[in-house]
This record gives C-alpha cells, structure tokens and sequence, in this order.
C-alpha cells in the first residue's frame, strides 16, 4: 500500500470510526459517493478488503482493523507535523547563533534577509569562518548552533543535511584559451597555474578531489585564503582556479570572468546545514534549520539562473 494517499487514509479512518459511510462523509464534507470510491482505491492498494459490506452493518475486517491502527499513527504523526510547523512559523522571539564557510557569504545573508521577514523579534548572530576547520572548532565549544558548510564534520557526532546543490567550476579570464573551445578535456589542466585556496577549506579540498579523480598533480602557482582575491588574480590573468558557482554571480553577469566546459566538471556537492546531536537545538534554531531545507535548493536556483541551471542539468546528464 506504499501508492496510498493521506487523503484516502483520512476517509478511510473517518470510516473506520463510524462505521458509517454517510457520517464520514458529513464530517469530511464529501458526498457519500466520493468516499467510497476513495475506500475502493486504497482496498486496491492494499490488495484486500477493509469492511464487510455482507451485512446490513458496515464492519472492519480484520485486515481493516490493522489497516486501520496504522493509518491513525500515520495521521497523528502528521498533525504533530503541522502543530510543528505552525509553531515556527509563529515564532516571535530568540537568539539564532549560526556560522557559515566563506563561500557561504554570497548567499546566506539573503536567505536570513527573508527568514527575518518571517520571524522579525528572531536575533540573529551570524559568524564568518574562513574554513572548514574554523568551524570545526566553533562547533565543537558550543558557541554556535547550525552550521552552514559544504563538508560535514567527520570528527563527531553530527546531524548534516543537503538542501541544495553545491557545483565547482573551472574559472578562467574571459581571454583564456580555453573559454574559446567547445570542451576541454581533464589532461589539458595538467599544463595550467593554478590559483588555490588554503589546505582546510572545502574549495581545496573539492579541487584535490578532482584532481585524483583525474590522476592530475595540479601545479599551484599562489595560494590565498580568500574567493575575491583568488577571482581578481584569475582574471587578471594570473592562472585558473576551481571555484563555487555561487561565488561567480556578479562576474558571470558581467562577463568578467569565463568557465569553460571541462571534462568532469561541474564537480557536484552538496550544501548542508549541521547541528550537533545530542544538543537540543534552540526554536530559533529549529526554525531556521526547517528555512532552509524548505526553501534553500530554490533559493540558489532562483538568485543563481541560468549558469545554475545549466551545470545542474549537465551534472545530472553525467551521472
């Protein structure tokens, strides 16, 4: 019965505890004909009776009241969802302690722009960690409660979970060779300077994936522990770098700078929000957390357009 609908367990237990197809109806607001046949769909999918209709009576059957006991712990189960939901959407109050990975910058303040719409008494303390390390750290003393990061903590116990799509692209100046050709294969990188972040962060870390991947030794002509000087020394020509896509937004609209088609590439992560287990987390906390698995994947293929869209629909061509 995996193809049932909440709508026909709902009849179906308004039924069940009737026991009358025409008062279920009335508390449902449905007509007498619409409730049976939403009982015969799911009697389909179960694959056998759920009343007795022999008698002049109607009567569970045993395999109804079995059905029966379980689509009441599935309801109930959804209202204690939607009491939760409703309760953080009211939320008037409270302090939200997050930190982000630099590359995080480019769109996280936003989203808290429209989760403050939502919950205006909420204060929000918002840190900046250069690394994935730094937030290690901060996690691990208890000063923040979510995280927003690329690679989840290994080291401990954590509960991390993807809300969107996290693509690395080769960047290059607009004049570079390789933003001429329609694709340039994974080799051809062996010959590039490459711009790099610092070790820790998950933009070397994605770049040293790839490269294994591929059994490249990148040659790393600078290393710097920021995204913006590591974009202004590519398109000034200085060499290439493997960059977020959601680093990119105001140089790819300008035309500033060029990410070439390359073999392997987009490399697709993911974006997850973290907590630690074992710490109740604040409704402040809750509440955004929710924010931004509702609403997150949206959010980035919305303010991100057309470049998002074409990585994402070439990464899942890929795989």
């Amino acid at each position: 019965m995996k193809n049932a609908t909440l709508r026909q367990l709902r009849v179906f237990a308004a039924v069940g505890k009737h026991l009358n197809f025409a008062r279920a109806a009335e508390e449902l607001s449905l007509s007498p004909p619409a409730v049976s046949m939403q009982i015969r769909e799911l009697e389909e999918h179960v694959g056998m009776p759920l009343f007795d209709r022999t008698s002049r009576a109607v009567t569970l059957t045993t395999v109804g009241e079995y059905v029966l006991a379980h689509a009441r712990r599935v309801l109930a189960a959804m209202r204690d969802a939607e009491d939760m939901v409703a309760n953080l959407k009211g939320l008037q109050s409270g302090v939200l302690d997050v930190v982000m990975v630099s590359t995080a910058k480019y769109f996280v303040p936003r989203m808290l722009a429209l989760f403050r719409q939502d919950h205006p008494g909420v204060e929000i303390r918002l840190r900046v960690a250069q690394n994935r390390d730094e937030i290690v750290e901060l996690m691990r003393q208890g000063e923040v409660e979510l995280a927003i990061m690329g690679r989840p903590p290994t080291e401990w116990s954590t509960r991390a979970e993807p809300f969107a799509l996290h693509p690395h692209v080769l960047v290059t100046a607009p004049d570079h060779p390789f933003a001429q050709m329609e694709h340039v294969p994974a080799q051809a990188l062996s010959r590039e300077a490459f711009i790099v972040r610092e070790e820790g962060s998950g933009t070397r870390a994605a770049l040293q994936e790839y490269m294994q991947t591929h059994r490249l030794s990148p040659h790393v002509a600078m290393e710097m522990a920021s995204n913006e000087a590591i974009k202004q020394a590519v398109m000034a020509g200085m060499g290439v770098s493997l960059l977020s896509l959601h680093t990119l937004g105001l140089e790819l609209a300008h035309q500033l700078i060029a990410t070439p088609d390359v073999e392997g590439l987009p490399l697709m992560r993911r974006w997850h929000v973290v907590n630690t287990l074992g710490r109740t987390l604040s409704p402040a906390a809750e509440a955004f957390r929710y924010f931004m698995l509702e609403r997150g994947e949206a959010f980035l293929a919305e303010h991100f357009g057309q470049p998002y869209a074409l990585v994402s629909a070439k990464a899942g061509t890929a795989q």
